[in-house]
């Protein structure tokens, strides 16, 4: 079954619907930009997709709709800047997708990184994040998670990109000691994220 399949499958006749012309909006603009300063119609959508759709399938519909509009680094960014929590979180979805570089997609990995929503966070550390993120930002991406409690799974290419960071196990272990110190549990993650680096724990 096609990813899209699967989302019909969850979806109503009515939300079917729906999200079928709000894909031939988006198709629509692809194909033809839309001219001037207004708001495409597939964007309104967009914003409204969560009252029509329900939360178990917003996020798969938003990077639909994203992927379907051929979106650029400037709708990408103003869709993310001007949108809420949750469609802030579509955006982040969408980046591996969309066929954006570094110099685009990078600075909205790093806005969702500097806030505390978990669920932002937690969907800036995917496999667009662990593309294009420097080793500086990546390390501390991973440090996030273990703040936040945002479980490490989440990170794409973990221990891939882990392996034989010394940096990395350095400031896991710091982290550790301010945790003991401070009379704070240590998070299982970081034993996990520690063992991926192939350093030893003391």
């Amino acid at each position: 079954m096609t990813p899209r399949a699967e989302l019909d499958a969850r979806l109503s006749g009515a939300a079917r619907a729906w999200l079928d012309e709000a894909l031939d909006e988006a198709a629509h603009t692809a194909t033809r930009p839309a001219k001037g300063y207004g708001v495409a119609p597939w964007e309104l959508r967009f914003a409204s997709a969560g009252r029509r759709l329900g939360a178990d399938a917003v996020d798969e519909a938003r990077v639909l709709l994203l992927r379907t509009a051929r979106v650029d680094a400037s709708t990408a960014t103003r869709i993310y800047q001007q949108g809420n929590a949750a469609e802030r979180r579509a955006v982040l979805l969408a980046l591996p997708e969309l066929g954006l570089d570094a110099a685009a997609g990078v600075p909205l990995v790093e806005d969702a990184l500097r806030a505390n929503d978990t669920r932002l966070v937690a969907a800036a550390v995917g496999p667009y994040a662990a593309a294009h993120l420097d080793p500086h930002a990546w390390r501390h991406a991973v440090l996030k998670c273990l703040f936040t409690g945002v479980p490490v799974r989440a990170v794409a290419s973990l221990a891939e990109r882990a392996q034989g960071d010394a940096e990395l196990a350095r400031m896991l272990g710091d982290y550790a000691r301010e945790r003991i110190a401070a009379g704070r549990p240590v998070p299982e993650d970081l034993h996990h994220v520690l063992a991926l680096t192939g350093a030893e724990e003391h």
